[in-house]
């Protein structure tokens, strides 16, 4: 409709637009920020887990005041950009001492989430340094797991937010774009999975830590971030892997990627092809993504 505006798809009516035009009259020496975390207050706009959306809400000023909806005050101070300066995680010495036999001399395992404690930057450098896809930041709700047998580290994974758009996942579940909106947050990517390269034949290990992963991944972000996850999903280079350990695992092949990635402006795929596998975490998935 004319005179409104959508941001991250959440539409905005012309009222609202109004309100923020108060706000800022009403706090004339409030910073960008300051506005922000009001605007945050005024409209209970937060995340599962408490905390104000502010970054979202400052994404939305900046697009209303770029389309002259609204007038921001002057930026104050510009931040460092932390992508433009950014270090690789240093590299360290892991225990490399090679781990091998069936898997039940290998067990128990020790599955750790990371995020946040003094083992991070150890997971950073593994991945790093071993990982194809190297390290990367992860952005939005994500946790790190390191496994371990006797101390030793032999895995590595990461799961992070899931991807807005994945076409062959979506008609998996049966969800349209309102409940994708709403519920996106309740799906996990796997965006690591790393056996490290000290660990030699040791059969079915791989897709035993996913069984794991499985049953511990929805508990942990509800303690991080006060809401469950109902289904994992995860990509697989098939010109690199066969996925054979999340087959093992019951992940379930549901389609292909279109090769575009994200950001493409073009139809044309600009990448290898991946496939899709998801895993759901409660029979009710379905029904609990599409409310």
């Amino acid at each position: 409709m004319e005179g409104e505006w959508c941001y991250r798809g959440r539409a905005i009516t012309v009222g609202e637009v109004g309100f923020i035009r108060e706000l800022i009259l009403a706090h004339p020496h409030a910073s960008r920020y300051e506005l922000s975390r009001r605007l945050c207050e005024a409209w209970n706009w937060k995340q599962a887990n408490g905390v104000p959306r502010d970054m979202v809400c400052r994404g939305l000023l900046l697009q209303l005041d770029r389309a002259g909806a609204i007038e921001l005050p002057a930026v104050r101070r510009r931040p460092p950009n932390p992508l433009v300066l950014r270090c690789r995680p240093e590299p360290v010495v892991p225990d490399n001492r090679p781990v091998r036999g069936p898997l039940s001399e290998i067990l128990p395992l020790e599955i750790e989430q990371v995020r946040q404690s003094e083992q991070e930057p150890l997971f950073n450098s593994l991945v790093e340094q071993y990982h194809y896809l190297r390290y990367q930041r992860p952005v939005g709700e994500h946790l790190k797991y390191l496994v371990r047998t006797r101390g030793q580290a032999i895995a590595c994974l990461a799961f992070s937010s899931a991807p807005r758009h994945l076409a062959s996942r979506d008609r998996f579940i049966g969800w349209d774009a309102a409940a994708r909106r709403r519920n996106l947050h309740l799906i996990a990517y796997n965006t690591r999975f790393l056996i490290l390269p000290w660990v030699q034949q040791a059969p079915h290990l791989a897709s035993h830590i996913l069984g794991r992963m499985a049953r511990q991944v929805s508990r942990d972000w509800e303690r991080f971030y006060a809401h469950p996850i109902h289904l994992l999903e995860t990509f697989v280079d098939p010109e690199r892997f066969a996925g054979t350990c999340y087959r093992a695992a019951n992940w379930m092949v549901v389609g292909k990627t279109t090769g575009r990635g994200k950001d493409s402006n073009s139809d044309r795929p600009n990448r290898s092809l991946k496939l899709v596998l998801v895993l759901p975490l409660d029979r009710r998935f379905r029904e609990l993504l599409s409310q």
